[in-house]
């Protein structure tokens, strides 16, 4: 039976409530009855960060940190902080401390590599996210950041095959059309860029513009005719079944 006064499960309800004040003062409750309660500095932390309140959620990293060095979460809880308040340089620290321990840490190799994008490295920032491609090849996270890198270094054509693997793992992402259209413009390429800002992946981008050309009529239009067709498809086997 789940014991519903368990500080881990009270803490827990509140984080899933969005109640980042009263997750906080509960645990600094916690904190005046024990100090190095490991559960209440944690979640303090992560209070902290949801309140936007980072060098004091840095304070009590920190203060994990003491207790237990090199705690995988703490650091995390740190870098996140430290992200939001634009110190790149010790998230870098950080992330190579992470990485010392556990080279295959995905989440480490993303956090080193946007460091090093907002520091304008973006050639060094590409490295670790193909150590982190190399562990899973359908990191989203990788696979845009290395759509970003490639981009700032003027390299827009990978940078779009980036955005569109992307895309096929996640159709989700609203960030990835618009981003592959402008790029696709900057190509000079302006039908590309159109069908990009409408989700339509690399792979059907041909095969729009030849059916365009063979029926005579715009891209807008084909675009509209393929979407009916998928329309009426979907709409018949729901009749059928």
């Amino acid at each position: 039976m789940v014991n519903l006064l368990d500080p881990s499960n009270v803490i827990t309800r509140m984080f899933n409530a969005g109640k980042y004040e009263e997750m906080y003062n509960y645990c600094k409750g916690l904190l005046e009855k024990i100090p190095n309660d490991m559960v209440a500095l944690q979640n303090i932390c992560l209070s902290l960060i949801y309140l936007e309140k980072y060098q004091e959620a840095i304070s009590y990293c920190d203060k994990v940190l003491e207790i237990k060095k090199s705690d995988t979460y703490a650091l995390k809880n740190k870098i996140y902080a430290l992200e939001s308040l634009g110190d790149y340089q010790q998230v870098q620290k950080l992330c190579d401390e992470i990485l010392s321990s556990n080279p295959n840490d995905s989440w480490a190799l993303n956090s080193k590599g946007l460091s090093l994008n907002e520091l304008d490295q973006h050639k060094e920032a590409l490295e670790y996210y193909e150590q982190a491609l190399a562990i899973d090849p359908s990191d989203v996270t990788a696979l845009m950041n290395k759509a970003i890198s490639h981009s700032h270094l003027g390299n827009y054509e990978i940078a779009i095959e980036y955005y569109d693997k992307a895309q096929v793992i996640d159709s989700s992402l609203k960030e990835i059309p618009p981003a592959k259209s402008k790029l696709f413009e900057k190509l000079g390429d302006s039908d590309s860029a159109f069908l990009a800002a409408q989700g339509i992946l690399n792979k059907d981008m041909e095969k729009i513009k030849a059916a365009a050309k063979e029926n005579k009529c715009s891209l807008f239009h084909q675009v509209c005719e393929n979407e009916f067709e998928e329309f009426d498809s979907k709409k018949s086997k729901m009749k059928t079944n």
